[in-house]
């Protein structure tokens, strides 16, 4: 057991470089406990109901999610765990399916108005309305998970969880083999998405870690489509990264100095990149023209990779 009073919650955690889908939770007498999740969705919703709980209990109140069968008025009669089997049947359940949408591959998954369609054709419901009400039952005690923007949402936006009868908003079963963009429960689909991309450049670069805060030269391969940024330790030839910089709509800019780091550590040439989640990567190049160079590169793969 873990107790959550008084406890904080790292996410992403930076302790493994690898490891992309850690979380962590530090206790209030600093025993730290890390987790990883099979995927970015799922690595967000338990974060999401973690903070809730954290917040609850700093707060006195007790935490609990809302009754679905109350605040939408289920009928005692709807067994939600006997449709959710009929919904995984391989034969007459619903297809998983290979979305795309905003640049984006949504593997494993199908969209809101898929679920109110066979609900009505396997006659656990009536009409659209009653379809929506039984899929968003589904929804909020966790048989159906939100993949994207659109369908989060409508998961997030209100007191209660909504699910959306819209083509466009994407959802998949809370047991599935569904990923997104790379991420998956297989790192090596996830290592072979991310080095999918064109090489664009590469070079020995300083690094400051994220624990120590100490400098070390990496070799790092910046690619496109998607846009990553990989590192490596220079003196082996070891084919798998140290760790990767997921760069899609990051920021990277010239900086005089590093906050943690002691002057004499570092001087001249350092550039940072904080990326979509906020972590920040502070790098020295050897020159001037090289730190603009590595600048330049990096911004036009973060407007154009995905």
């Amino acid at each position: 057991m873990i107790p959550l009073n008084g406890a904080k919650l790292t996410s992403p955690c930076q302790d493994f470089s690898k490891r992309q889908l850690v979380f962590k939770v530090t206790t209030a007498k600093k025993q730290d406990h890390y987790f990883q999740a099979t995927h970015l969705e799922e690595r967000e919703a338990w974060i999401k109901d973690i903070k809730r709980a954290i917040t609850c209990l700093q707060g006195g109140r007790k935490f609990a999610r809302k009754s679905t069968r109350k605040s939408i008025r289920l009928p005692d009669t709807v067994n939600l765990s006997e449709i959710y089997v009929l919904m995984r049947d391989p034969d007459s359940g619903i297809k998983e399916m290979r979305l795309e949408k905003e640049k984006k591959m949504y593997n494993h998954c199908f969209p809101g108005s898929t679920v109110v369609d066979w609900l009505m054709a396997q006659e656990k419901a009536r009409n659209r309305p009653e379809g929506l009400m039984l899929a968003t039952g589904l929804l909020n005690e966790g048989f159906l998970q939100p993949a994207g923007e659109l369908s989060k949402s409508g998961a997030e936006g209100g007191t209660e969880s909504v699910l959306l009868d819209q083509p466009d908003a994407f959802y998949y079963f809370a047991d599935s083999g569904f990923f997104c963009e790379g991420y998956s429960s297989d790192e090596d689909v996830l290592i072979k998405e991310e080095f999918r991309g064109s090489i664009i450049k590469q070079g020995c670069l300083l690094k400051q870690g994220h624990r120590r805060k100490n400098w070390k030269v990496r070799k790092f391969i910046l690619r496109d489509d998607p846009a990553y940024l990989h590192y490596f330790d220079p003196t082996k030839n070891d084919e798998d990264p140290l760790g990767s910089i997921h760069l899609r709509g990051c920021i990277v800019t010239a900086v005089e100095y590093v906050p943690d780091a002691k002057r004499y550590d570092v001087d001249g040439n350092l550039f940072e990149i904080i990326t979509s989640d906020e972590v920040h990567y502070y790098l020295q190049a050897a020159a001037p023209d090289e730190r603009k160079d590595w600048i330049k590169a990096i911004q036009t793969v973060s407007k154009t990779g995905k």
